[in-house]
């Protein structure tokens, strides 16, 4: 098993870093050195036996899979429910409570389901838990926050393991889509029985871990469940314990608090470069930062010459290096590498400030232009940095920064100028799929567009709904093609997962950076 290790030998020397501050006149606010911490309340790791302890960034909002839609709450309830399809660490997709499917019409999807399966309570899981899950989710009162099942209409009972999935049109990815959100397969009987409230104080799923108890923005406690389908997990127990406040993640793990320390910036990770048994790991991610722009809103951003500016001043490689310290690789045209639909001949825009003075110039603003960078706090340095880019080739952006509560309610409310004329986002494409970058922010009528374009809409069309993968590669070249003479984004980069621990875990995560600890080991136990 490959496993979870450090790489001190390999990171890069700090001085290039600080040069590349230096040279690109960026301000970065310091990190807080840590302050100790006496284990965050919770029994050392260290002498933890065969517990696992995992920080994170944030506590889940629910413990009902079908009543959240963010990563941080999927990263501890996959532990507790199983999907109906996976990734495995190779990206492909696998066979998970569904052993296979395929397209028997161009708007039915068939699920063969795995046999013997049962909830943590004994409940069986079947193909009518599946038509209920499905259900549950799409019901107007359930107000999930789920859009990626936007073209299911209905599910279909064949027999007691197989299902069928009625869709609107075609929906040439609804297994990638089912293998994490919208594939969580929850109890009918006890939900019945116990109520939403009741099921989200105490949920039961499928999963390789069984709720024991949550203390909320305290920790979550998990137990291995032994009768589970694929074997029981290596730990006894798995132990989630947020923390918002990088400084203090970083101490709980130099105190023997956590094992692991998830979702850290590099900038955070470095901190606990050369301790002790401190490890620090990285891999290629999924991610994919970006900002918008506000093309629809009277301003300097609805020409198009001032958008490309924007571009060509923000040097991505430059951000890269001095900022994330080069754990991150430069996103072209939005969709990442390593998702369906990527082109490679499409590369990004020379990084260029007399370029992008040039254009603001022929634009109407030889003087520059003045906007506002919203961002969430917890990206505060990568804001900073981007507006000092901005501020060589004239453009003075004040950086706006929110909480990340504040930050999530404005950007997926109905009001597309709630973030102003541009903001810092980011995307987890979890499907490893283009369409997933895309599906909220271009199309006219999504939540999140702030770019009306009819060639757009018709190739966001062609490749959600087409059912030949040729013509949807077609459509996501042209759709990249159209997105750097348009601009109506900055794309940025494809950040890494980060990964600080200690010597004790061994695990091997996924490009999503999806914390599903069944295949983690603890050693020294």
């Amino acid at each position: 098993m490959e496993r979870i290790r450090g790489g001190h030998g390999t990171r890069p020397a700090a001085p290039s870093r600080r040069t590349a501050l230096r040279y690109a006149g960026l301000a970065v606010p310091a990190l807080a050195a840590p302050v100790l911490l006496t284990g965050c309340g919770t029994q050392p790791a260290a002498s933890a036996g065969n517990v696992l302890r995992v920080s994170q960034t944030g506590d889940p909002k629910t413990m009902d899979p079908h009543k959240q839609g963010d990563m941080t709450s999927m990263n501890a309830l996959i532990n507790i429910f199983d999907t109906l399809t996976t990734r495995a660490r190779d990206n492909s997709l696998r066979p998970r409570l569904a052993l296979s499917w395929k397209a028997i019409s161009p708007r039915v999807w068939r699920f063969r389901l795995r046999p013997g399966v049962t909830f943590h309570n004994g409940e069986p899981f079947d193909a009518e838990a599946v038509r209920f899950s499905l259900r549950r989710l799409l019901d107007p009162a359930t107000k999930s926050p789920i859009v990626e099942l936007r073209y299911v209409e209905d599910v279909s009972v064949v027999d007691p393991h197989t299902v069928d999935v009625h869709t609107s049109v075609h929906d040439p990815i609804l297994p990638d889509k089912l293998s994490l959100f919208g594939g969580v397969v929850v109890p009918p009987r006890y939900l019945g029985k116990v109520g939403d409230e009741g099921f989200a104080a105490h949920p039961v799923g499928t999963g390789p871990f069984a709720f024991r108890h949550w203390q909320r923005d305290h920790e979550l406690r998990l137990r291995a469940y032994e009768r589970h389908w694929q074997g029981r997990p290596k730990v006894d127990e798995l132990v989630f314990v947020p923390a918002p406040n990088s400084s203090s993640a970083l101490a709980a793990l130099q105190s023997g608090g956590v094992d692991i320390v998830a979702g850290l910036t590099p900038d955070a990770a470095e901190q606990l470069d050369g301790y002790p048994d401190v490890r620090i790991d990285h891999h290629t991610g999924i991610r994919t930062s970006y900002l918008s722009l506000d093309t629809l809103t009277d301003g300097p951003l609805r020409d198009r010459r001032v958008r490309q500016a924007l571009n060509h001043a923000v040097d991505v490689p430059l951000l890269i290096k001095a900022v994330l310290g080069g754990k991150a690789t430069e996103v072209p045209a939005m969709i990442p590498r390593g998702a369906f639909g990527f082109d490679a001949s499409v590369g990004p825009f020379e990084r260029s400030v007399a370029k992008a003075r040039a254009l603001l110039t022929e634009a109407g603003h030889p003087h520059g232009i003045r906007t506002t960078l919203t961002a969430s706090n917890v990206d505060a340095n990568v804001a900073e940095a981007i507006s000092g880019l901005l501020a060589r080739a004239g453009v003075h952006a004040k950086v706006d920064l929110l909480d990340p509560g504040t930050y999530s309610q404005r950007l997926t409310s109905n009001n597309h100028a709630a973030l102003g004329p541009m903001y810092l986002a980011a995307s987890t494409v979890w499907t490893l799929d283009g369409e997933s970058m895309l599906q909220s922010n271009v199309r006219s009528d999504r939540r999140q567009s702030r770019w009306h374009d009819k060639t757009a809409d018709r190739l966001i069309d062609a490749e959600e709904l087409s059912v030949e993968p040729a013509v949807r590669r077609r459509a996501f070249s042209r759709l990249q093609e159209l997105i750097k003479t348009e601009a109506p984004f900055v794309p940025l980069y494809q950040i890494d997962n980060i990964y600080v621990h200690n010597s004790r875990p061994h695990w091997t995560p996924g490009s999503a950076g999806v914390l599903d600890m069944a295949s983690a080991e603890v050693s020294g136990s």
